[in-house]
């Protein structure tokens, strides 16, 4: 790791404090660009889950005040590259805090990167950034604006979205929440994982997100009588709610069973005061992208800044094309037993 360094009066070095001071900057920054990727229990779950080299990156004034935090982490192995990113599996998590403190740590992560000759380092945010590193757009997030009462929510939608959120509930299926939801909500989306050819996170993931952010994390499962159908799991932060995994099986399809989920998980939010969903990061022009639009959102880009080395344009993707591309028409033939074995260990290296 590169040396501490000095920029604009500040001190870019390795968080030394507790965990309470590294979260209060990132509530204090959390309209200016601050996401739950920005919480101090990331660095713990994803050091147990994955095993990752994190650092915690704080700058500070010269009476020791904290300025601003990074979280970033190293994503290395011989099959698929080296990286820095913060964060990685997420949207962002890029520097928060002062303009200077963020140029700072921007500036410290850029020298750690070329120190490191890592593919490439990529600080991930919801904001605009007042770096000079280039910056990628090839993601963007998807919001909805809430209204007060969820008994307001399905009158917003046109008529053949009324039909479609409906359409579920009338068919029988019955949608859950809460932590207990874990194992039916893995049953769906391992399965739907490999169906689209995508090695899967390891369910203890998402296990170890009940225990770290117990007041944030929202697990729904669709059921249709003992058969969980449809799935998703997403955090709040403030005033916003994001799905950040979704899923549902196709041969329920007729029934919309995916489109009933995001119904109940927004009256759901709704009626915990959140005014604003979040339905994740997609790929402009993608068809998750015309999902996501259908219900009457406005995209806004997500804000990546990267340092790339030997043409790294991007974390490994079967979109980049090149041997990546073959693997999804592979694995969606893998027993779903194989795949749910086989893609933790994949996945921890695709950041």
């Amino acid at each position: 790791m590169a040396g501490s360094d000095r920029h604009m009066s500040l001190r870019i070095a390795p968080f030394d404090g507790t965990p309470a001071e590294w979260d209060a900057v990132a509530d204090r920054e959390w309209e200016t660009g601050a996401t739950l990727c920005h919480r101090f229990a990331w660095r713990p779950l994803i050091e147990e889950t994955f095993g990752h080299e994190c650092f915690s990156l704080a700058a500070r004034d010269d009476a020791g005040s904290l300025q601003g935090i990074l979280p970033l982490v190293r994503v290395r192995s011989r099959l698929f590259g080296h990286y820095l990113v913060s964060m990685p599996f997420l949207n962002a998590g890029g520097p928060v805090g002062t303009p200077e403190a963020i140029e700072a740590l921007a500036a410290h992560a850029r020298d750690m990167a070329l120190a490191d000759r890592v593919d490439l380092l990529e600080l991930r945010s919801v904001r605009e950034l007042p770096v000079s590193l280039e910056v990628s757009h090839r993601k963007i997030t998807v919001v909805l604006p809430l209204p007060d009462d969820p008994m307001a929510l399905v009158g917003r939608f046109p008529a053949k979205l009324r039909s479609q959120v409906r359409r579920a509930e009338k068919e029988g299926v019955e949608v859950r929440f809460g932590p207990d939801q874990v194992a039916g909500f893995y049953r769906v989306f391992s399965r739907h994982m490999r169906d689209l050819g995508t090695p899967v996170l390891p369910r203890r993931f998402f296990d170890a997100l009940v225990r770290h952010f117990p007041a944030e994390v929202l697990f729904g499962v669709s059921w249709l009588g003992d058969e969980p159908i449809a799935a998703g799991c997403g955090f709040r932060w403030h005033d916003t709610f994001e799905i950040t995994w979704a899923s549902a099986l196709a041969e329920h399809n007729r029934i919309a069973a995916n489109m009933g989920l995001y119904r109940a998980f927004m009256e759901r939010v709704i009626g915990d005061g959140v005014r604003e969903f979040d339905f994740g990061r997609c790929t402009p022009g993608s068809g998750t992208h015309r999902f996501k639009k259908q219900w009457g959102s406005e995209d806004r880009p997500l804000w990546w800044y990267q340092v790339a080395s030997r043409g790294a344009a991007g974390t490994p993707s079967p979109d980049a094309g090149g041997a990546l591309s073959l693997g999804p028409r592979l694995w969606r033939h893998l027993p779903l037993p194989v795949a749910n074995r086989l893609g933790p260990l994949l996945v921890r290296s695709i950041p």
